[in-house]
């Protein structure tokens, strides 16, 4: 199985990502709770590249693959905007109270948590970042 989607990096495009990765889950008979916390991994990362990986103002396109291999469902998300390695990014103190923790950094800690494996790769001039779920 493989499916693409591409977006603009633009806000009003999320609906069209929540309606692709229901139709992969659905397809490859995941449950209702593995299919929505996909979802929301999927789009916590591509919102963050709509919301910093271009300058304000600028267009710019955000390619989305689902693929399977044997034993997992492999999303891609790649896009030509600044370089940044979210993998790198310290996971928060979650055990600090939310008035002592720094603002920022719960999301890439979130796409971490809900999927299997989350890794980054510059290659060519883009940022790809790569989310793997096993198969149900």
């Amino acid at each position: 199985m493989q499916q693409k989607l591409t977006l603009h990096n633009d806000i009003t495009e999320v609906p069209t990502l929540g309606e692709f990765v229901e139709q992969v889950a659905e397809q490859l008979g995941y449950n209702m709770t593995d299919s929505m916390n996909m979802n929301l991994a999927l789009e916590e990362a591509v919102v963050n590249v709509m919301n910093y990986a271009y300058p304000e103002g600028t267009i710019g396109d955000i390619l989305i693959e689902a693929a399977t291999t044997e034993t997992q469902l492999v999303f891609t998300i790649k896009d030509s905007g600044t370089p940044f390695d979210p993998t790198q990014v310290e996971d928060p103190d979650t055990t600090l109270s939310i008035e002592d923790r720094p603002i920022g950094g719960l999301g890439i800690f979130l796409v971490k948590q809900l999927m299997d494996s989350v890794t980054y790769n510059y290659t060519d001039g883009f940022n790809i970042l790569t989310l793997k779920k096993k198969l149900p």
